[in-house]
């Protein structure tokens, strides 16, 4: 075969395993995406599990609307709920986002390689471990009885606090435990990024006389300002859906705290093991689904107006 042929041959061969590369992404996109979409019909019927299996359940379960919709507006505490699942979520993504990038800034000064890996390793162990395994944790510190905080408070001549009773704390221990578990992972992104600024942006801040904290403001942070605006643009569209594990697991989804505790995904889940509703919980996580795809959509628009390179389409 001459080279020219077999060039060809080669290309030829290339181009096809592209097709077919191409080809298996857009099956399993279909398969694991667009295939599943359609169970949401199940937020429209009156879904009942049928032995026949899941499209006979489906088929003889009657259409009911939007009245499964209603168990979540009609309800006494969809203000509640969505408030809290709200300003839980604004405040999240605040905390979060200045205690990230304040991080990632602080290891990229360490001069010290190995020290910074310890560093971003401890940060990153409260991410892999279970708001379960962390709920036993908390309460080693908060119970009323032989709780480490209880002991010292009355140590001190205090009278112990009934953490699991008195919903008072509980919105600054949602927010402590919330950036102290994502901390880490948060950070890892904003790190690469501040590690991949360009030193001569730096040198010439130095030639102009620039402290270290005037280089970060007028160096590091607008270098930062796409990234910051793309992830918060993708967690905007997550603002409806709350962190289920933190809210149930780790007050023990004690009833005396239902006003600082219930948010849309506590109060779903209770609502499914009292009623066994399949219909109510699938509207109530299409309606998040929606809502978070609108919110996306619009802080896109926005970002997109303001600063079209920080935009996430």
């Amino acid at each position: 075969m001459r080279c020219e042929e077999k060039g060809v041959l080669e290309e030829c061969l290339a181009i096809q395993s592209v097709n077919i590369d191409g080809f298996a992404r857009c099956c399993l996109v279909y398969l694991f995406f667009y295939i599943p979409v359609f169970a949401n019909v199940v937020a429209f019927k009156d879904f009942h599990i049928s032995p026949d299996g899941f499209f006979a359940s489906l088929k003889q379960s009657p259409w009911v609307g939007f009245d499964n919709f209603k168990f979540l507006f009609a309800s006494n505490d969809a203000w509640l709920i969505t408030r809290n699942t709200l300003l839980y979520n604004i405040v999240f993504l605040a905390f979060n986002l200045f205690f990230a990038i304040a991080f990632a800034i602080i290891m990229s000064e360490l001069r010290n390689k190995r020290l910074v890996k310890v560093y971003h390793t401890m940060s990153l162990l409260p991410y892999f471990l279970s708001w379960v395994v962390i709920s036993y944790f908390v309460y080693a510190f908060l119970s009323p009885d032989k709780g480490i905080i209880n002991q010292w408070i009355t140590g001190m001549g205090g009278e112990g606090i009934n953490w699991y009773a008195d919903p008072k704390w509980w919105p600054f221990i949602f927010v402590f435990m919330n950036v102290w578990k994502s901390l880490g992972y948060n950070s890892i992104i904003y790190y690469a990024s501040v590690v991949g600024i360009d030193q001569t942006y730096y040198e010439a801040a130095m030639v102009d006389g620039a402290s270290k904290w005037q280089q970060i403001k007028n160096v590091t942070l607008p270098q930062l300002i796409p990234m910051i605006s793309v992830l918060l643009i993708l967690n905007i569209g997550g603002i409806f859906r709350a962190d289920f594990g933190l809210f149930y697991q780790v007050p023990r989804n004690s009833g005396a705290l239902y006003q600082v505790t219930s948010v849309l995904d506590t109060y779903i889940y209770n609502g499914l093991t009292a009623t066994g509703d399949f219909g109510m919980t699938a509207a109530a996580g299409l309606y998040q689904s929606v809502v978070g795809a609108l919110l996306l959509l619009t802080a896109n628009l926005v970002v997109r107006k303001l600063e079209p390179d920080s935009a996430l389409f």
